[in-house]
């Protein structure tokens, strides 16, 4: 299961997102916003950040105007590693090193066909798993 979540700036793209991974048959909880009315990020971040580290969630997506508020909010939750990401080697990566749970795009940053692009990178990407990527990831969490 995919946690989603947009703000207004990113309400647009989660929409396109939404459409790609049912497409795929990848289930999906879209925790909001369900509007392009003006609204407060964090409230959405925080909600896909608790559901994946809850375990209700696989990954989550967060999407806002620039992908960095959303990040930001997110990473505030202990256990969640929120990665924005711009392109699809950053996605690669981030999954590969970092064991990223949560993907941020910025969707007055990138486009509808490099945002898909970049999601289908994140989800199929697998972590690593070397000694010294997860050595990383526990400092980061202590």
């Amino acid at each position: 299961m995919i946690a989603v979540g947009s703000d207004h700036g990113g309400f647009g793209l989660k929409q396109e997102i939404l459409a790609y991974l049912k497409e795929k048959g990848l289930e999906y909880r879209d925790f909001g916003c369900f509007e392009e009315k003006s609204c407060d990020y964090p409230e959405f971040a925080h909600a896909v950040a608790h559901a994946v580290v809850d375990g209700a969630c696989e990954k989550g997506i967060l999407i806002c105007g620039t992908g960095i508020g959303m990040s930001m909010a997110a990473n505030k939750v202990p256990g969640a590693r929120a990665a924005l990401c711009g392109d699809c080697f950053s996605a690669q990566m981030t999954r590969e090193h970092n064991n990223a749970n949560i993907l941020a795009l910025g969707a007055r940053v990138v486009g509808p066909g490099l945002a898909l692009k970049i999601v289908e990178t994140f989800l199929t990407t697998d972590f690593s798993g070397e000694e010294r990527h997860a050595r990383r990831i526990s400092q980061i969490e202590e």
